[in-house]
């Protein structure tokens, strides 16, 4: 997505960019009996909550693991957050060099922002991955949901046809669900604003079926975006556009690199890619001196396993976009700060980076999401998706029924799945669905369709 600006030479600044104050905790101060930062309790908090251990069991490319690991949504939430905590750390030690007056302050913890963002920013996917999230999409766009268009407001209206998990991720860290405290998980501002990848609404032109927030966040992003002083690009009476937070793009890049060179791995593992082909697509991001060197390095410690071996090569080319990623968003600091950085930091690295990373989505999207057990895996999951979001939604707008209030029964009291508004109604289905695991969701439809029983 590109963003630009209505005005030039108006740069955010780093010392309102970073701060320490809570969502729904504004005008409290708490005394704490350790010395943890509040960015680092940002980070305890997402670690220790259930909506993150769930990520265990929802899918992140290939089916859940049987004889052979492959990665979920949970260890490639803890990988990426383990790999944005270099590139903050790498970023900030970069940027103080040249602005010493920024020693000192928040600034310097800004690894730690991005380290618990990047924690946070799949806890929002539906159940089965990119395909849970068409379905929940197409029930409304083009499935049994179409007839609601009339009963609901055009901006709900976007939100429901453009579903988008990132979108969703902020309402479930933000959103007061019943019984909870103001502020959703009361996280950090600073935190919160770095998961939002793209700070457009719904409605903006510029949405293109990604978008940050639903309409019912909307005011909480906009105190946010006030708050640390983020560029607004639209005017009044227009669809809401933003500069991304600058770290947005740091945990962009850490979820970028382990996303892609992580589904290589796994190619390799379930052999889907063979040693050869894994090889020479890890290699790629390599000059040749750096090829000779990993090879002698393999060498000297006698590692004879394809398997290490390729965990070895992995390591390296993680390390190598690591890097470039942080140096090329110290060079571009300025465009950044201006919200005027167009794309992302994988897009600006070296030629050879750029094109090695090309190379590797050409061939996982050839043959690995195309792969069998990926497809099973989304034709299943769409399946079983739209077939709760049929029945949840018929029982939401439907209440008085005896099904309905049997499916009711099942919401945990958080949702508020009773209100007199229909739009919060269908809202609760959205949030229990989504915060599904992928074991949860099959067994509820087996159930629900009659497929299976509890064992007595």
């Amino acid at each position: 997505m590109h963003y630009f600006c209505v005005s030039k030479n108006r740069q955010m600044d780093w010392r309102q960019l970073i701060s320490n104050k809570r969502l729904g905790q504004e005008e409290r101060h708490y005394e704490h009996d350790d010395d943890r930062s509040e960015f680092r309790r940002d980070y305890d908090r997402l670690m220790f909550s259930a909506p993150f251990r769930r990520l265990q069991n929802k899918t992140q490319v290939f089916p859940l693991p049987g004889s052979v690991f492959v990665h979920n949504r949970l260890t490639h939430s803890l990988e990426v957050s383990c790999l944005g905590r270099s590139l903050g750390y790498d970023v900030a030690k970069g940027l103080i060099e040249r602005h010493p007056e920024l020693k000192g302050t928040l600034f310097e913890e800004i690894s730690t922002i991005v380290s618990a963002a990047c924690l946070g920013h799949d806890m929002g996917n539906p159940p089965f991955g990119h395909s849970g999230e068409k379905a929940i999409q197409a029930y409304f766009k083009d499935g049994e949901g179409r007839f609601l268009k009339d009963n609901v407001s055009p901006a709900f209206w976007n939100d429901m046809t453009h579903f988008e998990g990132n979108a969703n991720a902020f309402r479930l860290l933000t959103h007061q669900y019943k019984g909870r405290r103001p502020g959703g998980f009361v996280m950090t501002y600073s935190m919160l604003a770095s998961i939002v990848k793209y700070p457009v609404s719904s409605s903006s032109p510029s949405c293109k079926g990604k978008f940050g927030f639903f309409s019912s966040e909307t005011g909480i992003y906009e105190t946010i975006a006030h708050e640390l002083g983020i560029r607004k690009f639209s005017t009044k009476g227009e669809p809401l556009s933003y500069a991304r937070h600058p770290l947005v793009y740091l945990v962009e890049a850490a979820d970028d690199i382990c996303y892609e060179i992580m589904d290589i791995e796994d190619a390799f593992k379930l052999k889907i890619l063979s040693f050869d082909e894994t090889t020479e697509l890890l290699m790629a991001f390599m000059t040749e001196k750096e090829r000779q060197w990993i090879w002698q390095r393999i060498s000297d410690e006698n590692i004879l396993d394809e398997n290490e071996r390729i965990v070895y090569m992995r390591a390296c080319a993680i390390g190598k976009l690591e890097k470039e990623c942080a140096r090329t968003f110290i060079d571009h600091e300025e465009e950044i700060l201006a919200g005027e950085f167009n794309g992302s930091l994988i897009s600006h690295i070296s030629e050879n980076g750029n094109n090695a990373y090309k190379k590797c989505c050409a061939i996982s999207k050839e043959k690995i999401y195309n792969s069998k057990p990926v497809l099973d895996v989304e034709l299943s999951g769409y399946k079983i998706m739209e077939t709760l979001m049929h029945d949840l939604t018929y029982a939401a707008i439907n209440p008085q029924q005896f099904h309905s209030k049997q499916l009711i029964k099942r919401f945990s009291s958080q949702y508020d799945i009773q209100s007199d508004n229909l739009e919060t109604r269908i809202m609760a289905v959205i949030d229990f669905i989504s915060g599904m695991t992928d074991i949860f969701a099959l067994d509820f439809y087996q159930k629900i369709n009659g497929i299976s029983l509890p064992l007595v």
